[in-house]
């Protein structure tokens, strides 16, 4: 099958530059700033969301000012990795798993899990995470603070 998606050209890349800089700017202050119309602007944006290059636009949370101190990247190993998405949808009810990744080498599933203190980091990982069936061996590294997070630089 071959993929007729069209790369995104100049103005698209000009309007997710400023969605990534201001998810709240009016598209009429968009087509200002590129000279376009506002048409063009919402027909563009429509685009990029239809064609799932733009996710959505979503408040960037600053976990210490809601009181979650800890974090962890946690590698998972599992008994069966054919079980692999069973294991996934039990991680999605926990609410501090906030991401979750297919990687390669020693585990099969990578997670970060947010926590008010340690013990909640301790009640999460034992209580929670350890009691989803098919995880046979947890490993994780303390986060001691994020010096940068991004989206892919455009």
């Amino acid at each position: 099958m071959e993929n007729t998606q069209q790369k995104p050209d100049h103005y698209d890349l000009e309007i997710l530059k400023m969605l990534e800089n201001d998810g709240r700017i009016a598209f009429s202050n968009i087509a200002i700033e590129l000279g376009i119309s506002n048409t063009m602007v919402h027909q563009r944006v429509s685009k990029l969301t239809e064609s799932g290059i733009l996710k959505g636009v979503r408040p960037i949370l600053d976990e210490k000012k809601l009181g979650f101190d800890w974090a962890s990247f946690t590698g998972l190993t599992l008994d069966k990795d054919h079980k692999s998405e069973q294991i996934i949808e039990a991680l999605k009810d926990i609410k501090e798993v906030s991401e979750c990744y297919y990687v390669t080498g020693a585990f099969t599933l990578f997670i970060r899990i947010s926590a008010k203190n340690h013990e909640h980091m301790r009640k999460i990982l034992y209580e929670k995470i350890d009691n989803i069936p098919g995880i046979s061996k947890t490993d994780s590294f303390m986060e001691l603070g994020c010096a940068f997070k991004r989206n892919i630089i455009l």
